[in-house]
């Protein structure tokens, strides 16, 4: 494998005991419990393995075969359902057991096929493009069998040129990653201050008890030192959480709508939301009404889906775009500020998924406009809240700027992936761009 990229038919990788494709084991459900290791299902795979609420299975008591364990460096695809998440299995990723919704790719000689570059290749054009050619063959989910994919072809250039590929897109991941962490750090300082300030009633509560709230003198004068009858802070209300913004639902846009006009901009549905624009983001110049246009930095919600994986606020920072259905704008309406907002439905977001696992049929769940009525929230003062919005809405914009790093960060990742593997950029010629970015 030297010289130009070559391409090679997967079944003969395999034959050759070069790379080796696998899919789930089968657990009954008598098998699953509190125990063992990690049950991973397409809900755990998001661009990382996130294993929160899995269920577990005792690999010491279930005979469960050791090709259906995951090991180091496998790239994870879910394959079934939910089509075309991935994820890499690191070297510090506990080992888990894969379901039947996902399948693993694996290399079995890194001197042939580089473990980094396989998951690049997978999450690239080219397998796209070859799954989606045959996961909707069926009346059912979507689905691509193991079958489908040994029938598949892959593009290998020589294995220097792999690694380089690997490190190069690799670094781009990392400061993808680090901004990552850094987000969730804002988001949750955000979300606890709210719940300090309009949940917990940490300052008023202090005051109350003659302690000090540890805020500045100036802020802490602005709370009051005592509670109604109602259990709130004297002076305080309680409104209902349609009150507290502008909801405005998608457009149903259909196929008929669909575009690539020059003109066309992105329809975001739930997956744009997890994922940003990707090959299967569909584009349309069909305008359903200004209301349905998204701006850059705008704050959606997704009411509906599954539960623990659908249900959340979202900061769109990929430009202009339309707004499908079954996510709605959060647009201020003079009630709470767009940092409010953001920290309250963050803080709100358990309150949510559960409020949407109730009325949950076939897998899927929603939070209606009665729903958003009943639920309540704390109405402070208004100065209260401008008090707030001093400290929230500088970790807001802080927000904001790490999630736009980070979608250029992954353009110019995926941008470069195609171009790389076919030989038409050389990783040489690359350093001076990726350091700009």
């Amino acid at each position: 494998m030297v010289g130009e990229p070559t391409r090679h038919r997967v079944s003969a990788l395999i034959n050759c005991g070069v790379i080796a494709l696998g899919d789930g084991y089968r657990a009954k459900n008598s098998e699953l419990g509190d125990k063992g290791l990690p049950f991973a299902r397409a809900g755990n795979i998001d661009g990382q393995l996130l294993f929160d609420g899995a269920d577990l299975i005792d690999v010491d008591t279930i005979n469960v075969p050791a090709e259906k364990l995951s090991r180091p460096n496998d790239t994870v695809f879910t394959s079934k359902g939910t089509v075309g998440r991935f994820a890499r299995v690191k070297t510090d990723t506990p080992q888990f057991v894969y379901s039947p919704q996902l399948c693993y790719w694996r290399s079995l000689n890194q001197e042939k096929i580089d473990a980094g570059y396989l998951y690049y290749w997978l999450t690239g054009p080219e397998f796209y493009s070859q799954y989606k050619g045959v996961s909707g063959q069926t009346d059912m989910a979507e689905y691509v069998s193991l079958g489908d994919q040994r029938a598949m072809s892959i593009t290998l250039p020589d294995i220097e040129r792999q690694r380089s590929i690997a490190t190069l897109l690799g670094s781009l991941d990392d400061k993808i990653e680090l901004n990552r962490r850094m987000a969730a750090t804002l988001e949750e300082m955000a979300r606890a201050l709210f719940k300090s300030w309009f949940v917990d009633f940490d300052p008023v509560r202090a005051k109350a008890e003659g302690r000090d709230p540890g805020l500045p003198a100036a802020t802490a004068a602005l709370f009051p030192d005592r509670f109604g009858d109602d259990g709130l802070p004297v002076e305080w209300s309680e409104k209902s959480l349609l009150d507290q913004a502008t909801w405005v639902n998608g457009a149903a846009y259909k196929d008929m709508h669909f575009s690539d006009a020059p003109d066309a901009l992105p329809v975001v549905k739930i997956a744009e939301l997890k994922n940003g624009l990707s090959e299967g983001t569909k584009w349309t110049n069909t305008d359903l009404g200004d209301r349905y246009r998204i701006r850059d930095g705008e704050m959606l919600f997704s009411w509906s889906g599954s539960p623990d994986t659908s249900i959340d606020t979202f900061l769109w920072v990929h430009g202009d775009a339309w707004l499908n259905q079954h996510v709605f704008v959060v647009r201020p309406n003079g009630e709470a500020s767009e940092a409010h907002l953001f920290a309250m439905l963050k803080f709100l977001k358990p309150t949510l998924i559960e409020i949407a696992r109730d009325k949950q049929t076939t897998g899927l769940g929603h939070v209606t406009r009665q729903d958003m009525i009943r639920l309540k929230v704390c109405v402070a003062q208004p100065n209260v809240r401008a008090a707030f919005d001093n400290i929230a809405e500088p970790l807001f914009d802080r927000l904001k700027l790490v999630l736009r790093e980070n979608a250029r960060l992954a353009v110019t990742r995926d941008t470069l992936l195609p171009k790389l593997i076919s030989g038409e950029l050389r990783i040489k010629d690359m350093g001076k761009d990726v350091e700009a970015a």
